[in-house]
């Protein structure tokens, strides 16, 4: 017997998707207000140089601000304060440090401007309480350790301006740890005898490690070293994106005897293997050659050329999609279970892919994950519950070292 499909039944198909997908929509934006959420990183702060910028304004460019967190029902961001890497002389790490000192002092007054909007967070318990506020979590991380040169105290006075994690390296690596992208290859073998030192400071002030950026060597190094579970505040899987930025799945395993967590970054090259792509190479190379090295110029100059770069992106970059960055969620999940597993975006610092381009649009991941099946208990782990664990963790080590001593 045939099956006649006629226009009533097709209609009633068609209607039957648009109230599931309505219904998806409602459920993460009930969702959204119930829990915490949380973005482990963003580099927004590179556009405070520019004058006037103000997070409590809705920007048309760039990725981050407090209207369109509020539309994506994103309560909580870690801001970072990073410096790239350069010259490994007193005369330069004073220069960089006094440069991470303005920019901590950039967020702050960023947010105190905004008071009515936004609060500066410190602990795991602040986030949650100003998200009974009504207003948003503002976090800060330090980029890359580079600005610590060889002076440890620098480590407290970083932490006393706020900041709550520390990524030991960047690109290059400096004298804390040999990072992942470095074209030289290792220096240290890993973690350096001063990075041991770093990693002992921070555990005793309450400072999460956070493992992004540096060699696999390093990452198993500072899990030996460490009292604290780690954060890797941006990175993705390796099994799903050959990237040395992302974690091996031994990594991942790793990080769960330890007790960390890794916040998937949904930066297109940290999701999925980059295709061919010479007339976006070509573009980005004709901009380099205009500007010169990006370090070494005025920040008027820096924002012109991160505009520039915006535009060609957007002309040219094949971005992954929102069910790449899931997909990396659920093979975090398959491999060592949801509580060791969040997102870290790198928004404005090149996060971004098709379907979640800027804070507003957050709550797509999250439908994401209610699509595949994902409990409202899970989603609460995913989205803050797992790296607040491992806040606390930092928070409560630093208390239980300073009453020993």
């Amino acid at each position: 017997m045939r099956f006649i499909i006629t226009i009533p039944f097709v209609i009633f198909l068609l209607t039957g998707c648009a109230t599931s997908e309505e219904h998806l929509i409602k459920k993460a934006g009930k969702i959204h207000q119930s829990i915490l959420t949380v973005d482990t990183h963003c580099d927004t702060p590179m556009e405070f140089s520019g004058a006037g910028f103000d997070l409590g304004v809705r920007h048309d460019d760039g990725c981050v601000d407090f209207p369109r967190m509020v539309e994506g029902g994103l309560d909580a961001e870690f801001f970072a304060v990073f410096t790239s890497q350069g010259p490994r002389n007193d005369s330069s790490f004073n220069i960089v440090h006094k440069k991470a000192i303005e920019i901590f002092d950039q967020i702050h007054k960023n947010v105190a401007k905004n008071s009515s909007l936004a609060e500066i967070a410190f602990t795991a318990d602040d986030a949650y309480r100003i998200k009974r506020l009504g207003k948003i979590a503002a976090f800060i991380g330090l980029e890359n350790g580079y600005p610590i040169g060889l002076d440890l105290s620098r480590i407290k006075q970083y932490y006393e301006n706020g900041a709550r994690y520390i990524t030991l390296a960047h690109t290059k690596n400096n004298d804390i740890c040999d990072s992942s992208t470095d074209s030289k290859g290792p220096e240290s073998n890993g973690l350096s005898p001063f990075g041991v030192e770093v990693i002992k400071e921070m555990n005793h002030l309450g400072i999460m490690v956070d493992v992004s950026h540096i060699s696999d060597k390093a990452f198993y190094d500072v899990l030996k070293v460490t009292k604290t579970p780690v954060l890797a505040s941006h990175s993705s899987c390796r099994a799903l994106c050959g990237s040395p930025r992302n974690l091996t799945d031994d990594m991942l395993l790793a990080l769960k005897e330890n007790g960390g967590v890794i916040q998937i970054c949904i930066l297109t090259n940290y999701l999925k293997t980059p295709e061919p792509n010479p007339e976006l190479a070509e573009k980005l190379k004709e901009l380099q050659n205009r500007y010169g090295e990006y370090d070494s110029l005025p920040d008027v100059t820096k924002k012109k050329m991160r505009e520039e770069y915006r535009a060609v992106q957007k002309k040219y970059e094949k971005l992954a999609t929102v069910k790449d960055v899931v997909d990396h969620i659920d093979h975090v999940v398959q491999v060592i279970g949801i509580d060791y597993v969040g997102i870290g975006t790198d928004f404005d610092g090149g996060g971004k892919v098709d379907g979640c381009s800027s804070v507003a649009e957050m709550k797509n991941i999250t439908i994401e994950l209610l699509r595949r099946g994902y409990s409202k208990n899970d989603i609460t782990k995913i989205w803050g519950g797992n790296v607040m664990r491992v806040l606390r963790k930092a928070e409560e080590t630093a208390s239980a070292t300073v009453i020993k001593a």
